[in-house]
């Protein structure tokens, strides 16, 4: 029962004031209006929604154990067509029936499931019940979600960048989108649209007849894109996992990629159908970056936990820590020509390490993969790029200026600054011949390497005058900015 606060100040007549009872009448009637309004307010509540609330809930308690990579019980709870369907030991749920398998397995003060970690809240276990009392409907979009171009009026934060092997064009970050440029910033040639408003890594194939991009939506979903390069057209997007993803990079035979994730984890997944072929989950903390060797074999991971990774691509074994744990691992790049990376850190420090087992540390924990140690930047490190030949390294980040290092002797070659801000990433050309920067103030740079002189600035995506467009009535109103 609902208790009403008392009611002060209606303004009665004074007339009413007279008689204490019509004003008693004034206020009992009002509060029958009060409880009347409310009561039917509840009655017309929005049912519980399968795509905004049920799915949610599932990724954050169920979809680990889950899911088609790994069906506990043979029940995948990724799609409402599967959960659907059941497991080995029925149907997960019946429509209206509160006694549903799905519901005698979360519920109680020591539920079955999930097995590991905090049971699922009483708030959920509610939306659970009320979802599968009002009929267990199925919401989910079928048809694809309808994009339109974003119109800015600054340009986007640019998070990530890449040359296509042949160096013709550049592969761009916006928002809801990949924007393809040539690569003398000349002319934009095609916005490629995506559900994900927010890219965080790009790569091309090694092959260059496909375009790679992660991100996602933070929170609620990680999403792989992989486009036709040919036809500009998208090939594949999958969602993957409950949070968003970086580091993209492809395996040497086109044939798969690997991602890291807020979630912890580093999945490897089949480009032609999306097949999930490794999932490790052996970091402490976000993954945010991932590299084949050069075979394949191999796949290394880098975390903020401190930690790079080396696992066995074909069982998806961890083989060992590749690096002393020193601080945590913002970035990193592969040697184009070797099996070693440069990692970026959040102490402003750039180390090279060989792609390698750290069997021969000993009780002291020797960094024995160690190759080099550069100077200290002004702060954390967000972007790190070998040169095509590997002899060069760019390194960026939460500072205003790049610095190139010669990757023998970690000797300085230019220091590079007017980037109005923070380097998110950096790009050589595959002639050598250039560098690109990009970052906080939105605008894409190419210098000239090795000496670091400016060649060009130019906006990724084109920009909308506030006056001209209204001048014009073409100022759109209700578009992303």
């Amino acid at each position: 029962m609902t208790t009403l606060p008392a009611i002060r100040g209606l303004g009665v007549s004074p007339r009413q004031k007279k008689s204490g009872r019509d004003a008693r009448n004034t206020v009992h009637c009002f509060a029958i209006f009060l409880v009347a309004t409310l009561t039917c307010s509840t009655l017309v509540a929005a049912d519980v929604s399968y795509t905004k609330e049920i799915v949610p809930l599932l990724k954050r308690n169920c979809q680990g154990c889950h899911r088609p990579a790994k069906m506990k019980g043979d029940l995948d709870l990724t799609t409402y067509k599967a959960f659907n369907k059941g497991g080995k030991n029925g149907l997960s749920f019946k429509a209206g029936d509160l006694k549903s398998m799905v519901l005698g397995q979360v519920r109680g003060d020591e539920p079955k499931m999930p097995p590991d970690g905090d049971k699922i809240s009483s708030k959920e276990l509610a939306l659970l019940e009320q979802w599968i009392k009002e009929g267990a409907k199925d919401d989910t979009p079928t048809a694809p979600v309808k994009m339109e171009l974003a119109v800015y009026k600054v340009p986007p934060v640019i998070s990530a960048a890449a040359y296509s092997p042949d160096g013709n064009v550049i592969a761009v970050s916006g928002y809801h989108e990949v924007a393809i440029h040539k690569s003398d910033g000349s002319e934009i040639l095609a916005r490629l649209l995506c559900e994900s408003p927010r890219i965080e890594g790009l790569a091309y194939s090694p092959d260059g007849t496909m375009l790679g991009a992660c991100g996602g939506a933070p929170g609620v979903y990680g999403e792989i894109l992989i486009w036709d390069t040919a036809t500009a057209k998208l090939k594949a997007a999958y969602k993957v996992s409950p949070d968003s993803l970086y580091g993209i990079s492809f395996s040497p035979d086109n044939k798969k990629v690997a991602v890291g994730g807020a979630d912890k984890t580093v999945r490897m997944i089949a480009i032609e159908d999306g097949k999930e072929l490794l999932k490790f989950d052996n970091h402490a903390d976000w993954v945010l970056s991932t590299t084949f060797t050069k075979d394949g074999k191999r796949l290394m991971s880098g975390s903020r936990d401190k930690a790079m990774k080396l696992i066995d691509a074909t069982n998806g074994q961890l083989i060992d820590d590749v690096n002393k744990l020193l601080e945590p691992i913002l970035c990193f790049a592969r040697n184009p020509k070797e099996d070693i990376v440069a990692y970026g850190g959040s102490l402003g420090i750039t180390r090279i390490y060989k792609m390698s087992d750290n069997q021969q540390r000993t009780a002291a924990n020797n960094d024995v993969n160690m190759l080099k140690v550069f100077e200290r930047q002004p702060g954390p490190i967000r972007s790190v790029a070998y040169s095509p030949d590997g002899t060069l390294v760019a390194v960026g980040g939460m500072y205003e200026g790049v610095r190139i290092y010669k990757a023998a002797d970690a000797a300085r070659v230019a220091a590079i600054s007017g980037l109005g801000g923070a380097t998110f990433s950096l790009a050589f050309h595959p002639n050598g011949q250039q560098l690109l920067a990009g970052g906080f103030d939105g605008a894409l740079r190419l210098f000239e390497v090795p000496s670091g002189k400016l060649l060009k600035t130019f906006a990724p995506v084109p920009l909308v005058d506030d006056k001209k467009a209204a001048d014009a009535g073409t100022l759109p109103t209700s578009k992303p900015q």
